[in-house]
């Protein structure tokens, strides 16, 4: 594999990685608030949350340059606070994936918190657990499964990205230039044969990913109670 690609690669996983974190750590109250909220707002910012399912990756990419570019508001004032600007930084790269690849972690958590019911709560809320106790020593790991989900398709998603991370970082090699890119350009200069390596180790990563989760998943559901079936409502403690 070239240097260059090497590089890409590299940079994939970092970026991978990052917004991973990032996603899990804002996406988790957001997913804890629309599992357990009344408010009216729930399917204003759940709706907002899915936005990037229907919207094309280039119109996220567009207004994000207005944004953050020298003539939007929030570039102006980092400019201002001496921050400098965030197109075509790796950083950049960052907030965009971050958005683009939101709906992916939030969905799994919040339906994994919805599993999870009123009822254990309540019975720690009882022994006199704070809602912070019962966040964090019920809650989150009755939701452990819904994490793994999160946090896989969080990454996956963010590796085979393209359109938003182009508008947003461009093509700088070590800068910007990650492997959905680095293919692109592959393909332009008629470099097939480094496209095939390229495309067909993200086909291999995809494939092995979804296995695993499907996997996972099915291991998850099986374990519930022995035998390998899921215990309802009506069975018998």
């Amino acid at each position: 594999m070239p240097a260059d690609d090497l590089q890409a690669l590299k940079l994939t996983a970092q970026l991978a990685g990052t917004t991973t974190l990032l996603l899990l750590v804002l996406g988790t109250p957001v997913a804890w608030w629309l599992a357990r909220t009344r408010s009216r707002l729930k399917g204003v910012v759940a709706a907002v949350v899915a936005l990037p399912l229907v919207l094309p990756p280039t119109v996220i990419g567009f207004y994000l340059l207005l944004l953050l570019g020298p003539q939007g508001p929030v570039g102006q004032a980092m400019q201002a606070l001496g921050l400098g600007l965030l197109p075509f930084t790796f950083w950049g790269l960052v907030v965009a994936s971050v958005l683009h690849s939101m709906p992916f972690v939030v969905q799994p958590l919040h339906q994994a918190f919805e599993a999870i019911g009123a009822r254990p709560l309540e019975v720690a809320a009882t022994l006199r657990a704070s809602p912070w106790d019962r966040f964090l020593t019920v809650a989150l790991p009755l939701a452990r499964p819904g994490f793994l989900t999160a946090a896989v398709l969080g990454f996956a998603h963010t590796v085979g990205e393209f359109g938003v991370v182009l508008m947003m970082g461009g093509n700088i090699p070590g800068a910007t230039r990650v492997l959905s890119v680095a293919l692109y350009g592959h393909v332009e200069a008629q470099e097939l044969a480094h496209a095939h390596w390229l495309a067909g180790g993200m086909v291999a990563f995809g494939f092995a990913v979804m296995l695993a989760l499907y996997l996972l998943q099915g291991r998850g559901a099986g374990a519930a109670v022995p035998g390998g079936r899921a215990r309802t409502s009506g069975d018998a403690p």
